[in-house]
């Protein structure tokens, strides 16, 4: 009985630290992993949506809480007109698809989308990411209203399930955005 009540006691102590361990490394690499997010998922889509802005979108950035979501939004200064950008994600075949929407503010249309981030079928649904002609039609659509494969987006060939991933991401964009235009607006100022 003795032996087993050593055994527990070491155990727990062993698991403790492991714990503690592995707290300190996520804490304490948390940072350059969401540099490395920015720097080489998001930023690579956000600079091909806002290839002609005047700023640096990526390092044009606020934070905007969204409930007990933290929301990241890029801005891009493009002809005198502010746009702003933000992930979300649609539940696609292989899992989450991301997609970075890009909004002209002032018209309250899609400016532009790129996925981030997915896994999908390679040479089906991968082409979501690798297709340009397939995020083009998200360009001028209103981001209030509901997006869909068929009103206004054509789906992707043999990749319909994504196609609908893709559109539910940038319905639930236009959502965010609704909710948050007015803080949006008040810390667009603050860069003016």
């Amino acid at each position: 009985m003795g032996e087993m009540i050593k055994m527990v006691v070491v155990l727990t102590i062993l698991s403790s630290l492991s714990g503690g361990v592995l707290a300190y490394v996520k804490e304490s690499t948390q940072e350059r992993i969401e540099l490395q997010v920015l720097q080489l998922v998001k930023g690579p889509a956000i600079k091909a949506i806002f290839k002609d802005a005047t700023n640096d979108p990526v390092a044009d950035r606020f934070s905007i809480e969204d409930g007990d979501a933290k929301v990241d939004i890029f801005v891009a200064k493009i002809d005198g007109k502010d746009m702003v950008a933000f992930e979300t994600a649609g539940k696609g075949y292989g899992g989450d698809v991301g997609l970075v929407v890009g909004i002209d503010v002032a018209e309250d249309k899609i400016y532009g989308v790129g996925v981030t981030t997915h896994s999908e079928t390679a040479g089906l649904g991968a082409k979501a990411k690798e297709d340009p002609k397939f995020a083009a039609q998200f360009a001028g659509v209103d981001i209030k209203g509901p997006i869909e494969v068929g009103n206004p987006i054509n789906a992707l060939s043999g990749a319909t399930i994504t196609s609908r991933a893709v559109c539910s991401a940038a319905t639930q964009a236009g959502e965010i955005y609704g909710r948050l235009k007015p803080q949006i607006e008040e810390q667009l100022n603050a860069f003016k």
